[in-house]
């Protein structure tokens, strides 16, 4: 796709950039945090909820909707887009982490992955060439091939079995039928093997992708081990393509990744700890359950200026999380949504000014925690 990613400003201390993604359904600013809308919905939020607090794309997943309902129903209705009323860009995964996280359930094969469905014990075949077909059919921006993704620890043969079939998947994707409007990203894997990676990011440069994902962290390993493989890996990465960081993470993580040079990142750790009652604040996670909320008439961050902070007190949030109301889901996870896009609105604000160590002492409070 030409003309897809522009950067537009470099950091003079690190490797971060601004850029812009220039796709069907919108201009999207990076860097860049996707919420995660697994099933076609940010999980206890609309699209209207998302549209009022600045989201500007989100993920949703292959494997989920081609279950449920099904990617030639959602073709027929419209595409995705208009399916749940999101007409800003939308990023499909290819389905390989949810066969990641089926394994007793899957068996991978050189012509793709046999698996039972979570939902009715029915087997399918995914192949590289059905990940596209089900991607072009929802209508999203952006398309991830098929990839093989180990869990960690991995020992060096399951690892290099993991990347040829993952390049093998990689050129089969790349060569199937797709629209010119959707962008085409590739994904790195190799565990934490420096050799392997360098082999999986030199084959798939050949290959030629719209952009380049990281994949295969976050599966755990330790955070240490998670960035030494991000510093050898992104200096390979050409500088005009998009770096997609896949399935992190924490505020602190995110940071120190955008310094990195990542433009994409997504997580389900601010939807799934707000359902679980941990908010992210300006001065760290806050347990909204605890009961020394349950007289508190401030927000629960009176820094922040979401829907839910202007309307509602910690005590009421308390109440209904107590309560098990649904309420309590929808004005959590606005909050930590909300958070998050102020958090990527700070870190451009602090490449625009070269400020970056400044904000890094802001976010302190995140420093040790992990995905």
């Amino acid at each position: 796709m030409g003309d897809y990613f522009k950067v537009i400003k470099e950091d003079k201390s690190f490797a971060a950039r601004i850029g812009f993604l220039n796709t069907k359904h919108g201009m999207v600013k990076t860097p860049v945090f996707m919420p995660v809308g697994t099933q076609g919905t940010v999980k206890a939020l609309s699209p209207e909820d998302l549209r009022e607090h600045k989201v500007s794309m989100i993920l949703c997943n292959t494997y989920h909707l081609y279950l449920r309902p099904g990617h030639k129903l959602i073709s027929n209705l419209g595409g995705l887009h208009k399916f749940m009323n999101w007409h800003a860009p939308i990023l499909t995964d290819s389905g390989g982490f949810q066969v990641y996280s089926l394994a007793t359930l899957r068996k991978i094969e050189e012509e793709g992955v046999m698996f039972q469905s979570h939902l009715d014990g029915s087997r399918h075949f995914l192949t590289p060439e059905l990940a596209m077909e089900i991607q072009e059919d929802l209508g999203s921006d952006i398309a991830m091939v098929l990839d093989d993704c180990p869990a960690y620890p991995c020992d060096y043969g399951r690892a290099k079995a993991s990347v040829e079939i993952t390049i093998k998947w990689a050129k089969k994707a790349k060569a199937s039928k797709r629209s010119e409007e959707q962008a085409l990203f590739g994904i790195i894997q190799g565990s934490v093997y420096n050799s392997l990676r360098t082999m999986c990011v030199e084959n798939l440069l050949e290959i030629g992708f719209d952009g380049y994902a990281i994949g295969g962290l976050a599966v755990g390993e330790t955070r240490d081990l998670r960035f030494e493989v991000l510093e050898r890996v992104l200096p390979l990465l050409p500088k005009d393509k998009p770096r997609y960081l896949m399935g992190v993470g924490t505020p602190f993580e995110i940071l120190r990744a955008v310094k990195l040079g990542v433009d994409m990142f997504d997580c389900v750790l601010p939807t799934r700890n707000a359902r679980n009652g941990t908010l992210f604040t300006s001065y760290g996670r806050l347990n909204i359950r605890n009961s020394c909320h349950a007289m508190d008439k401030s927000p629960c961050d009176p820094k922040c200026n979401c829907y839910t902070c202007r309307n509602y007190s910690r005590a009421y949030l308390r109440h209904l999380y107590a309560s098990k109301e649904l309420l309590a889901y929808r004005l959590g996870t606005i909050h930590n949504v909300a958070f998050y896009m102020d958090l990527m609105e700070r870190i451009v604000k602090a490449i625009e000014t070269d400020s970056l160590s400044s904000l890094e002492k802001e976010l302190e409070p995140y420093k040790n925690e992990e995905v």
